[in-house]
């Protein structure tokens, strides 16, 4: 396995921002999956995968939690460490967790130890309007920089759990406008979460930079789920946009090239996976 990924890698160079940029200006999808580990990670990299997010996620699917919030910087700066050691092809994102980035000097603190640490090559933060001096003050300091806008599973407490957001046309309209500012402020790369098809795909039209949905419907620049939800290994109950990609492959790796050749022909999401 790790033979055919040094090949891989010998073949095509690794995904940066540019190529990210490139592929949204061609119409190419942008797969994305979650990975917390230096083994799962070569296999989504073997897959095709574009880019690799280390997300706060890991709260849930490895520690246990019922939420992100008990995450803290030293937890994503280790596994983010362990991923980047399965990846030669992939762009690898690290998620800022809850309270890592409340001022723009911890901000950068914490993202050049993603970087330095971790061997990131851009973090994400959940955002809107007040976190734009943040985002600027990291670009300033070449920090690339992923905005998430939508649903944000920090704000769980403050939502009341994890619902579908941008349902109202002053609200969808609010996200797209931050969505934009976000853009200008310096974030080369926004990802859309848990919002109607028509929200996606306005959003998309309207920026520059490449946008990432995860049930955020099929007009996306690219889309993004939770390794553990394509793999059937989620317990819980997950959301209406995930797609069990294990069903009919006989191993991970199938499962995860199934999902990557989805995603590039559009595919997924089906209707069944979007909201409206």
């Amino acid at each position: 396995m790790y033979t055919q990924l040094e090949q891989r890698g010998m073949a095509e160079p690794p995904v940066n921002v540019s190529t990210l940029r490139k592929m949204k200006q061609e119409g190419e999808p942008i797969a994305c999956l979650t990975a917390y580990d230096a083994s799962y990670a070569a296999l989504v990299d073997a897959a095709g995968t574009d880019l690799v997010l280390v997300g706060d996620s890991l709260g849930m699917v490895i520690q246990g939690h019922g939420t992100t919030v008990p995450v803290t910087v030293d937890d994503v700066v280790y596994h983010t460490r362990a991923v980047a050691r399965g990846l030669r092809h992939a762009f690898l994102v690290a998620d800022m967790p809850f309270m890592s980035y409340t001022n723009p000097s911890q901000a950068l603190d914490n993202a050049v130890r993603m970087m330095q640490e971790g061997g990131a090559m851009m973090i994400k933060l959940e955002s809107g309007g007040g976190q734009l001096e943040i985002v600027e003050h990291l670009a300033d300091h070449d920090i690339p920089v992923c905005a998430h806008l939508g649903l944000k599973p920090q704000s769980v407490h403050k939502l009341g759990g994890l619902k579908v957001q941008g349902r109202e046309p002053d609200r969808a309209r609010e996200m797209i406008d931050s969505a934009r500012q976000l853009q200008d402020a310096g974030a080369d790369i926004v990802l859309l979460e848990c919002v109607p098809n028509e929200v996606g795909q306005e959003m998309t039209k309207t920026l520059d930079v490449p946008v990432i949905g995860i049930g955020a419907g099929p007009h996306m620049d690219g889309q993004i789920l939770v390794l553990y939800d394509i793999l059937d290994i989620t317990q819980a109950r997950t959301p209406r946009f995930v797609k069990n990609f294990q069903q009919g492959h006989e191993s991970p790796l199938a499962a995860i090239a199934a999902y990557v050749a989805a995603v590039k022909d559009r595919s997924y999401p089906s209707p069944e996976h979007c909201f409206s």
